[in-house]
C-alpha cells in the first residue's frame, strides 16, 4: 500500500499540471532543488561544526553536570555559550 504504481503516478502528474500549468511546474521543480540543496548542504555544516565541537571538548574534560553545584552549572553554560559564539 505505500509504494506508487505507474497509473498513480500519471495521475499525480496531471492533477498538477492542471493545479499550476505547464509553465510554473518546471519552476517549482527548480526551487524545490535548491530548496532540497540548501537543507542537505545545512545538515552537512550542522554535523561538520559539531564534529569540530567534539574535537575541542573532549567528553573526558568536560565536567559532569550532576556533580556539579548550581553556580558552576551556571558558569559552565555562560563559558560554552561564549564558545558557540566565537
Amino acid at each position: 500500500m505505500g509504494s506508487f504504481g505507474t497509473t498513480e503516478i500519471i495521475l499525480i502528474v496531471a492533477v498538477l499540471f492542471l493545479l499550476f500549468g505547464a509553465t510554473r511546474l518546471p519552476q517549482l521543480a527548480k526551487s524545490l532543488g535548491a530548496t532540497r540543496k540548501a537543507f542537505k548542504d545545512g545538515m552537512r555544516e550542522a554535523e561538520e561544526e559539531e564534529k569540530a565541537e567534539q574535537q575541542k571538548l573532549p567528553n573526558a574534560a568536560a565536567p559532569q553536570i550532576n556533580q556539579m553545584s548550581d553556580e558552576a552549572l551556571m558558569e559552565e553554560m555562560r563559558r560554552r555559550a561564549e564558545v558557540k559564539q566565537s
